[in-house]
């Protein structure tokens, strides 16, 4: 994995689900830029991926590259390993890091193009024939970065080579140098593979900027994937999110995320949690809670995991990461019908509210992307007692059972919340709860209503919060306290507001430059004709959080609602989140679901 580029391509703040940037550079025409495109749908309907750190420096390391092939050959190195441990995983796509900065720049595929390792034996080819022969995917890591050309003592970059077959000096330690060399190497692997399915670019290189090596990408494999690492790059398909802690419980991965949907997102992490991304000669334990509360985690987000294992010379797991895959495989295949076909709950995608719930639990829930009548809670962290309550986002409950068992579980609903009680078989990891609904009740249609706003940026004004398009957000131009008022068209009870915010930051400070951009003190005043307000019926703090935040109203009959953020959670040392606010949808709650059981 990597440090961050030396020149960006721009952070993108908003996903949108249409062309929205081209880059203005030299060489080819610039190509558009998607956040969504039909290219993507295979990701988008994945929820795992297996990456994998292998080469020249793999332990115990070696600095002849045909010392290195035999050795793997020799160990009985095959494709077909490699592809059966994703699927224990249920990963649907692997990521070769074999021609990585610290690893000795290993091209585990013949090449044409001098410069580093390259093998007789194509690694790369058979990967890509075993994983599509069982419908996986692959894709192909590619760095930018020289500043390891010596690392651990030994030259692995060969300039002369590389100038020979330029008929020019080209230094390859020098980023234009290997940005030029790379370049070539991207160029040969898509005329040769065009079963690959795009490359995971490990942040940018000015040179493949300046001449146009994405546009060239596009145009020559427009079905391929580019992802890029650490960075949100407009140019890109996805970007992954690399090994990030701190948040609390340590598993919820996605609290640390900063990339809004319908923004394709990855979370990229180690199995084991610690050490280096490559096998480095021990066997290290891997976390079974950790892992698999990540994984899970992320599916709860709509964020796809890319899960990396250490895989030895001969491409074998240390045992104990190979025993956690099977672990893996039997606890995953009982669930994956909770996980597997669902999008992220309490997004924009619909679905309960995911988080901290009662009684110290935690968890997330998921909603199927065919029936979004059928929900599931996942209690990762369980509550001290028996008994689970979920905020409902206005679904009615018609039903909970334990989705392991089908057992019936006893359940009642009042006050936006569906209490489920007697839960006494607890998973360690994940208890599973499948929730039938009968759709909304009680929220007020989007189209009788119209909103206004105290302040709004260019381009994103107030009525942007009732589209129901997660690609359109209100902005409140840095301006606190700032209001947006609803004219419900005329008097009607009022209960409840539930917000969405844009997850464009993180949810927890992780530094003085890492800050929630999310609504800290608010309050609402209600109104019969949108002149006389009085105080506010309601006010407080919102937590920092993913997901729908509920703010609830005593019961009322009014016309107007005004809802005023007087501050957010982001610190001044925050520059780009100090006192913004990004609002992607508003619901309006008239009742909360009639009671169930």
């Amino acid at each position: 994995m990597g440090r961050r580029s030396r020149r960006r391509l721009g952070a993108w703040p908003a996903a949108v689900l249409s062309v929205v940037a081209t880059l203005a550079l030299t060489g080819p025409a610039p190509a558009r830029a998607d956040v969504v495109n039909p290219r993507q749908q295979w990701l988008r309907d994945s929820q795992a991926g297996l990456f994998l750190h292998w080469g020249m420096r793999t332990s115990p390391g070696y600095t002849s590259c045909s010392a290195w092939e035999k050795v793997v050959t020799d160990g009985g190195w095959k494709a077909d390993y490699w592809v059966a441990e994703a699927k224990r995983l249920h990963a649907s796509y692997l990521v070769l890091a074999s021609f990585h900065s610290r690893l000795g720049y290993a091209r585990a595929w013949p090449s044409a193009v001098p410069g580093s390792c390259s093998t007789r034996r194509d690694f790369l080819g058979e990967l890509i024939d075993a994983a599509n022969a069982q419908g996986l995917k692959v894709m192909l890591y590619m760095t930018d970065d020289p500043q390891w050309h010596a690392e651990g003592g030994h030259e692995w970059l060969d300039s002369a080579a590389y100038s020979a077959y330029k008929g020019r000096d080209v230094d390859l330690t020098t980023r234009d140098g290997f940005g030029e060399y790379s370049y070539d190497n991207f160029v040969e692997v898509m005329r040769k593979y065009p079963k690959l399915s795009g490359f995971w670019i490990d942040n940018d290189n000015d040179y493949w900027i300046d001449h146009g090596l994405y546009e060239k990408i596009r145009a020559d494999r427009p079905g391929w994937l580019l992802s890029n690492n650490n960075e949100d790059t407009p140019m890109m398909d996805t970007v992954s999110n690399e090994q990030k802690t701190g948040m609390t419980p340590a598993y919820d991965y996605p609290q640390a995320i900063w990339t809004p949907q319908p923004r394709l997102t990855e979370a990229c992490f180690k199995l084991p949690s610690s050490g280096a991304w490559w096998y480095s000669g021990t066997d290290s334990a891997v976390d079974h809670g950790l892992t698999l509360g990540r994984l899970i985690s992320n599916s709860g987000s709509s964020v796809k995991s890319l899960m990396a294992e250490t895989a030895q010379v001969n491409g074998r797991f240390p045992s104990k990461q190979e025993a956690f895959n099977d672990y893996a495989k039997t606890y995953l295949d009982r669930i994956w019908g909770s996980l597997g076909g669902t999008e992220g709950g309490g997004y924009s995608y619909g679905g309960l509210q995911p988080g901290a719930w009662n009684d110290g639990a935690h968890g997330v829930t998921t909603v199927s992307k065919t029936d979004p009548d059928r929900h599931f809670v996942h209690v990762l962290t369980r509550p001290s007692g028996s008994t689970l309550t979920v905020r409902d986002n206005g679904y009615k409950a018609t039903g909970v059972t334990d989705f392991r068992t089908g057992k019936k579980l006893n359940f009642r609903q009042s006050d936006g919340r569906i209490t489920i009680s007697g839960i006494t078989g607890w998973d360690p990891y994940d208890t599973v709860l499948a929730v039938r609904t009968d759709g909304r009740q009680g929220v007020v249609p989007a189209s009788s209503v119209t909103a206004s706003a105290s302040v709004s940026a260019s381009g994103h004004p107030a009525s942007a919060v009732l589209d129901g398009d997660p690609g359109t957000y209100w902005d409140n131009a840095t301006t606190l306290p700032a209001s947006v008022t609803f004219d419900l068209r005329s008097a009607k009870n009022l209960r409840y507001l539930a917000v969405n915010q844009r997850e464009w930051s993180v949810s927890y400070a992780r530094s003085d430059t890492e800050q929630s951009a999310r609504i800290r003190d608010y309050q609402v005043q209600v109104s019969v004709d949108g002149r006389d307000w009085g105080g506010p019926v309601a006010s407080g703090t919102l937590p920092s959080a993913r997901g729908v935040a509920f703010i609830d109203i005593p019961a009322t009959t009014k016309r107007y609602v005004r809802l005023t953020v007087n501050s957010t959670w982001a610190a001044s040392t925050d520059t780009k989140h100090y006192r913004k606010l990004l609002l992607d949808e508003v619901r309006i709650g008239t009742a909360y679901p009639s009671s169930g059981s």
